[in-house]
């Protein structure tokens, strides 16, 4: 089963209340790369500048990500985010965006990538993910896009015109009450799936994640962590379990995505619990499991009303 993921491979310079990082690797497609390997290989469309590191690739070959699809313009640099988060670790400041190679970014589909069967569209421009759909000959069996508030304030044509593609919609509450104009989140569900996909992911951060589909409606818990170091790629975390957890089981049910959602959530609660990508290299298949397990005891219980 080929899995593809598109999105960017970056720099990120980070500073929250707990600590600062320096000039560290990251990008959604990179967070996504690190969790999804887990499960099954990946196939990556994305680029990066002359600068961004060879043992990282390397090491990115080594889970078992195929970099075909990834340009090195070797002149350039790669794209470059700076935040601050606040005491809430919730909201944050950028204080420095330079997109380099991201700004002229047409990815272009290798041949050996016509196999895909599962495509992840990680946080990009909505043209940049669209055209990635309209290069494959054969519509994959499940389409995953990830989206932002940036797109929906400066084109909110272009984005609804790539959603009406995608099955599956990941955004946040706080963008889910945006796209939709509707501050229930299930009011503000039902408009969105109007708009094609026919499941929405509402990601809450550290209160969990809502999956809508149809008039159904799951709903998981985030695991209460003593210390959170830096929320971000957080998010690129999750899509990177659930994709992986359903191409591997090969699976697109409801049912099935419930257990993605749980296994996205067990991700994400390691990747915010050191600077970048550092905490998703250490982990092991017992650890994922050993997680999986907290997350079923969070929510476990028997009741008698008898």
């Amino acid at each position: 089963m080929s899995l593809v993921v598109v999105g960017s491979m970056a720099f990120d310079a980070i500073e929250t209340p707990f600590g600062k990082s320096d000039k560290i690797v990251g990008g959604a497609a990179t967070y996504i790369a690190w969790c999804a390997t887990n499960f099954t290989p990946v196939k990556q469309i994305s680029i990066v500048g002359g600068d961004f590191p060879a043992e990282e690739l390397s090491a990115l070959k080594a889970r078992g990500v195929d970099l075909e699809g990834v340009q090195i313009k070797k002149e350039e640099k790669s794209f470059f985010w700076s935040g601050r988060y606040h005491m809430d670790m919730n909201s944050r400041d950028t204080l420095i965006t330079e997109l380099n190679v991201l700004a002229n970014f047409e990815p272009k589909v290798p041949e050996s990538y016509q196999d895909c069967e599962f495509l992840m569209l990680g946080n990009l421009v909505p043209s940049v993910q669209r055209s990635v759909i309209e290069q494959l000959r054969q519509r994959p069996k499940l389409i995953v896009m990830d989206t932002m508030n940036f797109w929906m304030d400066t084109m909110p044509e272009e984005l609804e015109k790539t959603i009406a593609m995608v099955d599956v919609l990941m955004v946040n509450d706080s963008e889910a009450r945006q796209l939709s104009g509707q501050y229930s989140l299930v009011k503000a569900a039902a408009t969105i799936l109007r708009m094609g996909p026919k499941f929405l992911v509402i990601k809450k951060g550290e209160h969990g994640a809502l999956l809508f589909h149809d008039n159904k409606v799951f709903f998981a818990p985030a695991l209460p962590l003593e210390e959170v170091f830096d929320p971000t790629g957080a998010g690129d975390t999750f899509a990177g379990g659930f994709i992986g957890h359903l191409a591997k089981t090969k699976d697109i049910s409801f049912e099935n995505m419930k257990t993605a959602i749980i296994i996205g959530s067990a991700l994400a609660s390691f990747c915010v619990e050191k600077f970048g990508t550092a905490k998703l290299r250490e982990i092991s298949a017992n650890d994922i499991t050993e997680r999986i397990e907290e997350f079923v005891q969070l929510v476990h219980f028997d009741i008698n009303l008898k």
